[in-house]
């Protein structure tokens, strides 16, 4: 055997050192509460120096327009109740379409009588008491 390695002696030492380290010494929990409160300190500084943000704009929809681009039929007066009633359908379906409420419903689908169906309108509003309820 060689002098300079044989086997058993140096066990630890020389190239076997340098390529496994010892392991580094437990953290102590006094160790991490201080790292803890380091962090929370520079996040706290980071958010100091930001400039002041207000909450992000509401964006508003358009319902009525989106409605409108459907191109919803005007009514004016049907002799056959089945033309009023497919005048109601294709108007609800725009309504849907837009995700109207039920008031926004009732002022957008009236806005499309015209003619002897917007006087009807107009008088049956006319003829409801202040106090009534809102029509949905």
């Amino acid at each position: 055997m060689d002098a300079r390695g044989g086997r058993g002696r140096g066990r630890g030492h020389g190239r076997d050192a340098l390529i496994n380290p010892p392991p580094p010494p437990p953290v102590t929990m006094e160790q991490i509460l201080g790292m803890q409160a380091q962090l929370m300190q520079a996040m706290m500084q980071r958010l100091d120096n930001e400039p002041a943000r207000g909450p992000p704009p509401v964006q508003v929809r358009d319902k009525r327009g989106e409605f409108m681009k459907g191109r919803p039929p005007v009514f004016t007066h049907a002799s056959d109740p089945m033309e009023a009633d497919d005048w109601l359908r294709a108007v609800e379906k725009q309504l849907n379409i837009a995700q109207c409420n039920d008031l926004e419903k009732v002022l957008y689908a009236s806005g499309q009588l015209q003619g002897a169906a917007q006087d009807w309108w107009d008088s049956f509003q006319y003829g409801r008491p202040n106090n009534a309820p809102a029509i949905t």
